[in-house]
C-alpha cells in the first residue's frame, strides 16, 4: 500500500470516554429545549455564565454549544447583538440529508417524486377537512402574489413552492409539513440547476389557482383530480430534465 493512504488497521481515531462532560452539558440544554423551558427565539446566557452554572470550563461550553448547533437546536450569531439563540433548524438538516442523498445518487428523482405524490394526496385529503378560514386566506394571498410576479414578467418559483407548504400546514399536522418541505427541498435544488421558464412558472400558478378554487368549494373529487394532473405534469418535467442531465 502506498504511503499517505490510511488502512483499516491503522489507529486513526482516539478512543473516547463513555460520557464526556461537554455531552452532559449539551444533553442538559437539549432537555430544557425539548420540555419547553427554553423556547425558539430565547437566548442562552453568555459562555462565562454558562461555565459558572455548569461548573465547567469555557472550552467545555463551546464544545457543547457546537454539538447543539450541529444538531439543529441553536444558532450562534457573531458580532454586536449576536449570541446563542434557540432556533429550530432541524427541518433544514433533514432537507440537507435528502438533498445530499439525491446528489450522491442514492435516491433518484423518480423515487422522490413518487413519494411527493403520495404525501401530497394525503395532505390534500386532510387539508380539505381541516383547513381554516385563515389557511384559505393565506393560500389565496400566495396565489395572488404569484400572479403579480408573473404579470411583472418574473418567475414565481419560490411562491409556488410556498403554496404546497401552506397546503401542508392547513392539515394541522406539523409532521406533514416536515416531510413535504424536505421532499420539496430536493425538487427545488434540482430545478435550480436548469434554466427556468416563465411559461412553466405561469402554468404552475394556474394549476394552484384551480386547485385552490376546488378546495374553497369543498369539491374533494375535483381537487384530487387537479392535484393528480398538476403533480403528474411536474413529474414528467423533472423526469425529462433528469434524462437530459444523465
Amino acid at each position: 500500500m502506498s504511503q499517505g493512504k490510511a488502512s483499516a488497521s491503522q489507529q486513526l481515531f482516539t478512543p473516547v470516554k463513555n460520557k464526556r462532560t461537554f455531552e452532559e452539558v449539551s444533553s442538559n440544554i437539549k432537555e430544557l429545549i425539548l420540555d419547553g423551558t427554553l423556547k425558539v427565539g430565547d437566548r442562552l446566557p453568555p459562555e462565562t455564565q454558562l461555565a459558572q452554572q455548569f461548573n465547567v470550563g469555557r472550552q467545555t461550553i463551546r464544545e457543547a454549544l457546537r454539538l447543539l448547533e450541529l444538531s439543529g437546536f441553536i444558532t450562534v450569531q457573531r458580532g454586536g447583538g449576536g449570541g446563542t439563540i434557540i432556533k429550530d433548524t432541524i427541518l433544514r438538516r433533514i432537507s440537507d440529508l435528502f438533498i445530499d442523498a439525491f446528489r450522491m445518487r442514492r435516491v433518484g428523482i423518480e423515487a422522490i417524486t413518487q413519494a411527493r405524490l403520495e404525501v401530497e394526496r394525503i395532505i390534500l385529503d386532510y387539508a380539505l377537512t381541516n383547513a381554516t378560514k385563515d389557511d384559505l386566506e393565506k393560500l389565496r394571498a400566495n396565489v395572488g402574489q404569484a400572479n403579480k410576479l408573473i404579470k411583472a414578467g418574473r418567475l414565481a418559483t419560490e411562491a409556488n413552492a410556498q403554496f404546497h407548504g401552506l397546503l401542508a400546514k392547513a392539515t394541522g399536522n406539523p409532521v406533514f409539513v416536515m416531510v413535504l418541505e424536505s421532499i420539496m427541498a430536493v425538487h427545488l435544488d434540482f430545478l435550480t440547476r436548469v434554466p427556468a421558464s416563465l411559461e412553466t412558472s405561469e402554468k404552475v400558478v394556474m394549476a394552484h389557482e384551480q386547485l385552490l378554487e376546488a378546495i374553497e368549494q369543498g369539491d374533494r373529487a375535483k381537487a384530487q383530480s387537479l392535484l393528480e394532473a398538476h403533480l403528474t405534469e411536474v413529474r414528467e418535467r423533472l423526469h425529462q430534465v433528469d434524462q437530459e442531465e444523465a
